[in-house]
């Protein structure tokens, strides 16, 4: 039986799930910009402020890739619900911790842990699909995006706007008093949704099958091409700044405004994409993301000429709304072809790639950038979109089961 529940009343359900994830994502985001600082204070050498930089970052999204799937399984059995309200309490919990620490290391254990115990995007996600109508189901992975987006960018002003005024403690308490108060909301405002039944006979290989299920075309050609996706968009994220400043010469406001126009891309698009994306065969959609991969790659190539900053800034902004026809509708894309079944494992497999993917990304620019120039830095990324229009090609030759039948 399906969990689907009325239009109006999930379309309330979508929105109330909007500004949980928005605020919780944005009280995650207070101190992600200022962790450096917070760390070159308390560190006691450079190789020790050098290694604690990176890890701060990469500890959580390590925490995910390795728990993602397990909590999806978790949820598909006991409900996503209980996941959401286990991951914000998570948050809340190791972010009251974070404003104790005084100790380097401590700060990157509890990052760790913080990925391990929490990840409450793929819950959220799992959670909408479960009260959505399948056909909307692209324009859900769109707007839960826009809300970490949005987030993001609200939570780092909010952050530098508490840190102006007070010390880096009260960051994180005030991100543990708003991921608790997401935690009641989630708890006290959204309905339980009992776990999709299994259409067949519990047997001994069921485990295995389900387990299996994002190994299988077409989960795992879209997999493939999400990580590329997002490994092409994360290889500036580490030389951005020095590359902008270096070439460009501008301040660092101007710097901060470039890096937020390829987010407000993404926001002013993400749905408009999601429509035109919604009702596409899986044959069709990937042609149309093979076209935006090769944009992307013209455009970052661009990027990589241009020595004017207003072309530049242009570029990143195009950039972004390109950007909104990636990562959601390969999500949607991902979570029509699994089925009524195991969502929230696909799901937390997805989730877990797009972790290992950013990693990837981030060291894979850093790398390159200190071994062969930072001059070239957008040269890399088009080139990575290439090969990301390669896998496309890839996927679309593979032959594609049809998803398991919806619940009626």
């Amino acid at each position: 039986m399906s969990n689907v529940v009325a239009p109006g009343p999930a379309s309330r359900l979508v929105h109330l799930l909007f500004v949980i994830q928005l605020v919780s994502m944005g009280a995650m985001e207070m101190s992600g910009p200022f962790w450096p600082l917070h760390l070159k204070a308390l560190s006691t050498a450079s190789w020790e402020f050098g290694f604690a930089g990176v890890a701060v970052y990469v500890g959580p999204m390590l925490g995910i890739v390795l728990t993602s799937a397990f909590w999806g399984r978790v949820g598909d059995r006991f409900g996503h619900k209980l996941m959401m309200i286990r991951a914000l309490l998570g948050l809340a919990l190791t972010q009251l911790a974070l404003a104790y620490a005084q100790d380097v290391w401590t700060i990157l254990a509890l990052r760790f842990v913080q990925g391990a115990c929490a990840g409450f995007i793929a819950p959220a996600q799992a959670y909408g699909v479960s009260i959505e109508s399948p056909a909307r189901r692209a324009r859900l992975f769109a707007y839960l995006q826009v809300s970490t987006n949005v987030g993001s960018l609200a939570g780092a002003v909010m952050g530098g706007l508490i840190l102006d005024h007070a010390n880096f403690r009260w960051i994180n308490i005030g991100a543990a008093v708003l991921c608790a108060a997401c935690a009641a909301a989630v708890a006290l405002l959204l309905p339980s949704v009992a776990p999709v039944a299994r259409a067949v006979p519990a047997t001994t290989t069921a485990p295995a099958d389900l387990s299996s299920a994002w190994r299988r075309a077409p989960i795992a050609g879209l997999l493939v091409v999400t990580g590329i996706l997002l490994v092409s968009r994360m290889i500036t994220q580490t030389p951005f700044s020095l590359y902008v400043s270096s070439v460009f010469g501008v301040s660092n406001w101007q710097v901060g405004l470039c890096y937020g126009l390829l987010a407000l891309g993404f926001v002013v698009s993400a749905s408009l994409w999601a429509r035109y994306f919604e009702h596409a065969s899986l044959p069709l959609a990937l042609r149309r993301i093979g076209h935006v991969a090769m944009a992307c790659a013209v455009l970052t190539a661009a990027a990589g000429i241009t020595r004017d900053i207003g072309a530049f800034f242009a570029i990143h902004f195009a950039w972004g709304v390109l950007l909104g026809a990636t990562t959601p509708v390969l999500m949607a894309l991902i979570s029509r072809s699994a089925g009524s079944l195991g969502q929230g494992y696909v799901l937390g497999v997805a989730q877990s790639t797009a972790q290992f993917s950013s990693i990837t990304g981030i060291a894979l620019g850093g790398w390159l950038t200190q071994s062969f120039g930072l001059q070239y830095t957008y040269f890399y990324v088009a080139a990575c979109y290439l090969l990301a229009v390669a896998a496309v090609l890839l996927v679309r030759k593979e032959r594609m089961p049809a998803p398991q039948q919806q619940g009626a």
